[in-house]
């Protein structure tokens, strides 16, 4: 079974090679942008692949600066546009827009792997070849399939340039060949997600991470976000920012880059160590984006606690569980497991020991004890949820719509199928 995914890896460029990947991908943002407009110009007829390759083709001989990129990067620009026109055809993306200067993520593909060339310098670092740019290297983390290692099975396919709050890195695009996974012969197990505990399973375990910034970092990131609106507090309506301003801006975005990049290593981590222990992973299906909505209500009803409910909401976006359950859902996959949901209401109420809901049941946030009198059980509040998970999926109720409501989306202008 083939299968593809991408590996990240820090770049070390120099101050020269740095200006050359900027000018490619504010080229290839060019690009981008020239295509939108010739797709707004042009009538639905005339509107096709041979006719954009044509009109990228007149760019590169008027523009001289537009010769920085690459020809094939270019061919990837206008791929990635008519594909995104056809996933918002299909439902699955909205239009695509306008890539702005300073908004928009800067990136550059390289399509072809055989013009990568890479080499293994040593143990830490390595070598891949940049169309325009030069021999750079690369932070060598995991060991890719090149020289002897390659095959037709597994191999480079390309790679992607992209630029972030912590500089330059490449994506590289891995095939391989992996055999089909034998059935997953560990126990079963529930987890409950939150902000106090992230992750409670329903055997006791439970996984947890202290801050993602150091004390040091953390009085640094607010001495800068301060400094920040110092500054903006002088600048006028519709002014561009000034390089101080644009310089503290970047140094904020690097601390929580690396928060955030500390914070998706211990999810890794956690998510491997409980898809390689459990085959069957069962978790709530949660709808974390109507969970996020602010409660300022309107001027005629305002909400009430709604800074409260601000810090909560920041707090549920932070662990992102959302991620969480797509790691576990396709590393327990690759391990011959299952990741299954099932209907969240009511998992953190309900005793695990009786089934009954009883009001006042959750003493706080860490204790519960079942106010039944035929009861009386006591445990924790968060292993309590992931028992009551469990077993909803030992009942069958896995993937069962709550209230009524269907669990998988259809995609815009198709009719359901008892409409057709």
């Amino acid at each position: 079974m083939k299968h593809q995914f991408g590996h990240r890896a820090r770049l070390e460029l120099s101050s020269a090679q740095v200006r050359l990947v900027d000018a490619q991908a504010h080229a290839a943002r060019t690009v981008w942008n020239l295509l939108h407009d010739w797709w707004a110009m042009l009538p639905k007829d005339r509107r096709s692949l041979a006719a954009a390759d044509e009109a990228i083709r007149q760019a590169r001989k008027e523009i001289d600066w537009l010769g920085v990129l690459p020809a094939q990067a270019a061919q990837a620009v206008l791929k990635t546009y008519f594909q995104a026109w056809k996933n918002c055809w299909e439902g699955r993306a909205g239009e695509p827009k306008f890539k702005a200067r300073f908004r928009a993520v800067m990136s550059v593909d390289i399509p072809q792997g055989r013009d990568l060339n890479i080499t293994r310098v040593h143990r830490r670092w390595g070598m891949v070849n940049i169309p325009k740019v030069g021999r750079v290297r690369f932070r060598w983390t995991k060991d890719l399939p090149v020289g002897k290692r390659a095959d037709a099975d597994n191999r480079i396919t390309g790679a992607r340039l992209v630029k972030g709050a912590l500089g330059w890195h490449i994506v590289f695009r891995i095939q391989t060949l992996e055999p089909q996974p034998v059935p997953h012969i560990g126990p079963e197990v529930g987890i409950d997600m939150g902000v106090k505990v992230p992750l409670a399973l329903s055997d006791g375990t439970s996984y947890d991470h202290g801050e993602w910034l150091t004390q040091k970092e953390q009085a640094e990131l607010l001495r800068l976000e301060r400094r920040a609106a110092h500054r903006k507090s002088f600048r006028m309506r519709g002014e561009r920012a000034s390089r101080r301003l644009r310089r503290t801006y970047d140094r904020i975005q690097g601390l929580r880059a690396t928060a955030k990049r500390r914070h998706l290593d211990w999810q890794h981590q956690a998510t491997t160590e409980i898809a390689a222990k459990y085959s069957v992973i069962v978790v709530e299906a949660l709808t974390v984006t109507n969970m996020v909505k602010s409660a300022k209500g309107t001027a005629e009803q305002p909400g009430r606690n709604v800074v409260q409910k601000a810090g909560l909401n920041r707090s549920i976006t932070q662990e992102a569980w959302g991620r969480t359950v797509e790691l576990l859902a396709y590393k327990a996959a690759r391990r011959g497991g299952t990741l299954v949901k099932v209907p969240a209401p009511g998992t953190s109420r309900r005793c695990s020991a009786c089934g009954f809901t009883t009001p006042g049941s959750r003493e706080s946030q860490a204790v519960f004890m079942c106010k039944n009198p035929d009861c009386g059980w006591t445990g924790n509040a968060d292993h309590n949820a992931g028992r009551n998970i469990l077993h909803l999926y030992r009942m069958g109720l896995a993937l069962v719509p709550a209230a009524g409501r269907a669990v998988d989306r259809r995609a815009r202008r198709v009719k359901p199928a008892t409409a057709r």
